[in-house]
């Protein structure tokens, strides 16, 4: 027993001085992976932000509206990436931490390669059947011009945003978190250049915001494929990237938890434009307004979303690789501040929502007096629980990263699918386009409750592992003493 107790503490400590996850101050590493994390994030929020104020103010709000009806395919495509991205970096980490490196980074390349495949097939479905996908996203005859032009030209830089979103996960899984950051904001600095420019300067409306995103795309793009070709430190070889069956199980079963919660995601925000649309015309409101509104008001919740998404990614190498080499309680350590972290996010982002609703939804441009009421009812009703909504998507991550996939894949699933997809058609049966408003926080609150429960239980089996190791190392020095 003294000899196997002596072998564990040799492989920590050649751990610890190889790899800083096992060994570095654990507010340092969050700080070190999170906030380049939380600027990807936020970058990429800013494609869709950046589009929503131009086009809001060069176009109108039937352009918010339109963005708005082709956000669900933003949504799917971003469901593949991270499936993709995290399945592969969580596996990677915890197989790092295991010791088994080949394997870490065969499926790392199976990813990489997927996120290619993946890109390219979607881009060329949603280009063939274009006019199909909009009308089941609800599209209206006044917005369907605009829709048409805005995701007709997006859809040419789908293959790059898959592969930047999933490849940028791999990126950091790689011990390279700054330079996954860059790869995001070269690209979102280039949108943000061009959107004015084409948009007013070549008075291409709507398209030109299109045409932007897609350029800031394809350099991101490139500088993730450059990445793997020049700068990577894992190990791989042309015959890895090969995706065999084996590697994307395993991609799958850490991803799927990720992926099901942006197509759910899809599925809500699908069922809530037909719900709006819908009710809308019999409300004093119309069809169009709550169109508008939510896609505004989606797009600046985003940037609260990536502030917490952010925090989990970064502390997605930490939790994977300490938990691979048994270092429970730095895995628990590091859930107790991200936790904290997401609740400070959530708390300044929902005083922001009910405090400041009508000079949040200006920023995109103006409209009639029933469209800024709307806005301000919805942010306050609606997002009333937002300073909770941080910890059901952080723990999800968390669940993933430590190899839970199932407990991962149902808190993924509480929100979007179990609660707030029944209550926005149910409720607005009997209160009407209030009913809308309402299912919101009353999702978030059960959202809340069942992350809560699980991660507590998670933590206290990893305390329970802890202290039986603490034993037997104890035990075993007092025999071979």
């Amino acid at each position: 027993m003294s000899e196997r107790v002596n072998e564990i503490r040799k492989t920590d400590e050649a751990g610890k001085a190889e790899n800083p996850l096992a060994a570095e101050r654990v507010g340092k590493l969050i700080a070190k992976f999170a906030i380049p994390a939380i600027i990807s994030m936020l970058v990429s929020s800013l494609y869709n932000i950046v589009d929503q104020i131009f086009i809001g103010q060069g176009v109108g709000m039937l352009g918010n509206a339109a963005t708005n009806i082709a956000f669900p395919i933003s949504i799917i495509c971003t469901a593949t990436a991270l499936m993709l991205g995290i399945g592969g970096a969580s596996n990677y980490n915890l197989e790092s931490g295991a010791g088994n490196k080949e394997k870490a980074s065969r499926i790392a390349g199976a990813g990489l390669s997927m996120l290619v495949i993946c890109g390219t097939v979607i881009a060329a479905a949603v280009l063939l059947f274009l006019d199909p996908l909009l009308k089941i996203f609800g599209v209206t005859p006044e917005v369907l011009p605009y829709a048409q032009d805005y995701t007709g030209i997006t859809a040419y830089g789908i293959p790059f945003l898959i592969l930047t979103t999933g490849g940028n996960h791999l990126i950091r899984a790689d011990r390279s978190p700054t330079y996954s950051m860059t790869c995001m904001l070269t690209g979102a600095i280039l949108n943000t250049i061009l959107d004015p420019l084409f948009i007013f300067g070549f008075h291409l409306g709507i398209k030109g915001a299109a045409w932007a995103t897609v350029i800031g795309q394809a350099v991101s793009g490139a500088l993730v494929i450059l990445y793997f070709l020049r700068f990577r430190k894992m190990e791989l070889s042309w015959d890895m990237l090969r995706p065999k069956r084996s590697c994307l199980r395993a991609i799958a079963s850490l991803g799927m938890a990720s992926c099901i919660n942006q197509i759910a995601m899809a599925a809500v925000q699908i069922t809530m434009n037909n719900t709006l649309r819908h009710y809308g015309a019999a409300s004093m409101y119309g069809t169009d307004i709550p169109l508008a509104c939510v896609g505004v008001i989606s797009k600046v919740n985003m940037v609260f979303m990536a502030i917490c998404i952010g925090i989990s990614q970064g502390c997605q190498p930490i939790w994977g690789f300490n938990y691979g080499a048994g270092r429970y309680a730095r895995v628990r350590e590091t859930y107790g501040k991200a936790f904290r972290l997401v609740l400070a996010v959530g708390i300044t982002f929902c005083l922001c929502f009910q405090f400041f609703p009508r000079q949040l939804v200006g920023i995109f441009g103006t409209g009639s007096e029933e469209y800024f009421h709307f806005a301000e009812r919805y942010f306050r009703i609606f997002m009333l629980m937002t300073f909770t909504n941080g910890i059901q998507p952080m723990s999800s991550g968390f669940f993933t990263s430590i190899g839970k996939a199932r407990l991962g894949i149902l808190v993924s699933l509480t929100r979007q699918v179990i609660f707030l997809l029944p209550l926005i058609l149910i409720f607005p049966v009997f209160m009407g386009i209030d009913g809308v408003m309402y299912a919101g926080p009353i999702a978030d609150g059960a959202a809340l409750l069942a992350a809560v429960i699980c991660a507590v239980r998670e933590l206290q089996k990893m305390k329970a592992l802890e202290r039986e190791s603490t034993d037997e190392g104890t035990n075993a020095d007092r025999v071979h003493d």
